[in-house]
């Protein structure tokens, strides 16, 4: 069982101009008093065909975490563009939340992101050189993709339990 869940994540500034900082508000609850702090993080898959194209945009330690409802906007800014492969840029891709605790996945959250130039012209004719100023994102919010881990809550090491461990339950959740 999790300590901790996931209640709601809400996309703010969604769509936005593609340079704009990400930013997402997740509300969760703790069920028990942790000892350790939470950490989130915000990945930006830049390429399906290879993880050499991700990008941590942030990661940030929450804590102490007081048991019940919490509440906090997570921000990041947009990917760097040059690390991007040019070729991935308008194709459809993804953005992923993801929770650990003592350095354990418990769960992970991923949308699809889908940019496009906000030019008709430019959609219809894209240029060879992207230009970022015209790119929008939109984060496909409606359907998000969330994956729980079982993970050892305890401070105990506990060799049997490990972030390598497939994920314990899939289902799709609404968020707004």
């Amino acid at each position: 069982m999790s300590l901790v869940n996931i209640l709601n994540i809400s996309v703010l500034d969604n769509p936005a101009p593609f340079s704009q900082p990400l930013q997402f508000e997740i509300t969760f609850e703790c069920n028990a008093e942790l000892k350790n702090d939470l950490e989130w993080r915000m990945i930006y898959v830049g390429a399906a065909e290879s993880k050499d194209y991700d990008q941590v945009l942030d990661s940030i330690m929450v804590g102490p975490v007081p048991v019940g409802v919490n509440k906090f906007v997570f921000a990041a800014d947009a990917p760097k563009i040059e690390l991007l492969p040019q070729h991935d840029l308008l194709d459809c891709t993804v953005i992923l939340l993801s929770c650990l605790y003592n350095n354990q996945e418990f769960v992970r959250v991923g949308y699809y992101v889908h940019n496009e130039y906000v030019d008709e012209e430019l959609r219809e004719n894209p240029p060879a050189t992207p230009r970022v100023d015209r790119l929008q994102r939109n984060i496909l919010s409606e359907k998000p993709k969330v994956t729980r881990y079982t993970i050892n809550w305890s401070d105990n090491p506990n060799p049997a339990v490990s972030d390598a461990q497939p994920p314990s339950e899939q289902q799709d959740m609404m968020v707004q």
